[in-house]
C-alpha cells in the first residue's frame, strides 16, 4: 500500500497542484515530514476518492462550504462533514470513500497530521490531547470521529495565514509549520481531557457543574450557589473541578464566553461592542485585553480580517 507522508522526496515546503483549471483547484502543500494541507475549491468537478493506506494519522477537516461523506469500506459505516464546521478525524489505516456533492461549491482545507509529528509533543500525560491522540492511531482503527465544532472566526485567521504565505517568502517551511502549531493547539485545545480514573462522585459534581456553566455562563450563578444546585459544598465544587477539567470555575468561564464570542465574530452580525455583552462582559476593552490575552489577536482584528 502507499502512504499520504511517506512518497514525498523532499521534505521542505512545496506545492503540488493536483486541479487548476477555471475558478477550481485542489493544492496540496507538504509543510514538513509528516504534515501537509490540502487547499480545495471546486465548482463543478466531483469529488470522489478512495483512500487506501496505512497511514496513522490525524485529519482535521474544516468544511467552509459543501459537504463530505466519510464511508469506511472496512466498517461498512459512513458519517458526514457538513458546511460551517470543524471536525477532527483519526485514522490507523484507510479503506474509506470520500465523496463531495458534485451539485454544489465545495470549499475545504484539509489538515493531514502523521503519528510520527504527533510523537515529538508527547507529554506522557495520557490525558493530554495529543498523548490522547496518538495512543488512539496505534490501535487498529480505519476511521474515528472525534470532534465535531462550528467554524470559527480565529480558525478562519490561522488558516488564512497558512495558505497565504507569500511565494517568495525565506523559511516558508517553518512559517507555515508555526502558524500549523498554533492551529493545533487552538483546536485540540478545545477537547474535554477528564481523567478516566476519577471517583464517580468527582465526575458527577463536575460535569454537573460543567453542564449548569455552559447553558449559562453568560451570567453564571455565583460559587455558592453553582455548589448548591450540584448538591455539594463551595470548597469540594472548586477542588473537584479544577481536578477533573485542569481549570478552575472562572478560568472555565472566561473559556466559554471566548470562545462563543469567536463564533459570533466568524458570523459578523455584531460589533465588538454587542458581541462582548452578548458573551457577558460590560466593558469592550476589557473584553478585548481577554481576548488577546487568550488568542494572541485582537476581535477587531478578526472581524476586519473576515470581512
Amino acid at each position: 500500500m502507499e502512504s499520504l507522508f511517506f512518497n514525498i522526496t523532499s521534505t521542505k515546503y512545496r506545492v503540488t497542484e493536483l486541479l487548476n483549471s477555471k475558478n477550481e483547484y485542489i493544492k496540496r502543500v507538504d509543510i514538513s515530514n509528516g504534515i501537509f494541507f490540502l487547499d480545495i475549491h471546486v465548482t463543478q468537478t466531483k469529488i470522489q476518492t478512495h483512500f487506501k493506506n496505512l497511514d496513522r494519522m490525524v485529519a482535521i477537516c474544516v468544511v467552509k462550504e459543501g459537504a463530505l461523506k466519510i464511508y469506511d469500506n472496512i466498517e461498512k459505516s459512513e458519517f458526514y462533514l457538513n458546511q460551517n464546521t470543524i471536525n477532527i478525524v483519526a485514522s490507523s489505516k484507510q479503506d474509506l470513500t470520500i465523496t463531495a456533492d458534485e451539485s454544489k461549491t465545495t470549499d475545504i482545507f484539509l489538515l493531514c497530521i502523521a503519528d510520527f509529528f504527533l510523537k515529538r509533543y508527547l507529554s506522557t500525560n495520557p490525558n493530554e490531547p495529543i498523548d490522547f491522540l496518538y495512543n488512539l492511531l496505534q490501535e487498529n482503527i480505519t476511521s474515528k470521529l472525534i470532534n465535531t465544532q462550528p467554524i470559527d472566526a480565529l480558525s478562519l485567521y490561522i488558516i488564512d495565514k497558512i495558505i497565504n504565505i507569500k511565494s517568495d517568502s525565506t523559511m516558508k517551511s517553518i512559517t507555515c509549520e508555526h502558524n500549523i502549531l498554533e492551529f493545533i493547539i487552538q483546536r485540540l485545545n478545545l477537547l474535554d481531557m477528564p481523567d478516566k480514573h476519577l471517583a464517580d462522585d468527582e465526575l458527577c459534581i463536575s460535569k454537573n457543574a460543567k453542564e449548569i456553566l455552559l447553558k449559562n455562563f453568560t451570567k453564571p450563578p455565583t460559587i455558592e450557589t453553582l455548589a448548591h444546585m450540584c448538591a455539594t459544598n463551595e470548597s469540594k465544587l472548586k477542588k473537584v473541578f479544577k481536578k477533573v477539567y485542569k481549570t478552575t470555575i472562572y478560568e472555565y468561564v472566561q473559556k466559554l464566553r471566548l470562545e462563543k464570542a469567536n463564533l459570533l465574530l466568524k458570523e459578523q452580525l455584531l460589533n465588538i461592542g454587542e458581541i462582548a455583552k452578548e458573551v457577558g462582559y460590560k466593558h469592550q476593552g476589557h473584553f478585548s485585553k481577554l481576548f488577546f490575552q487568550t488568542y494572541g489577536v485582537y476581535p477587531k482584528d478578526l472581524l476586519k480580517k473576515n470581512s
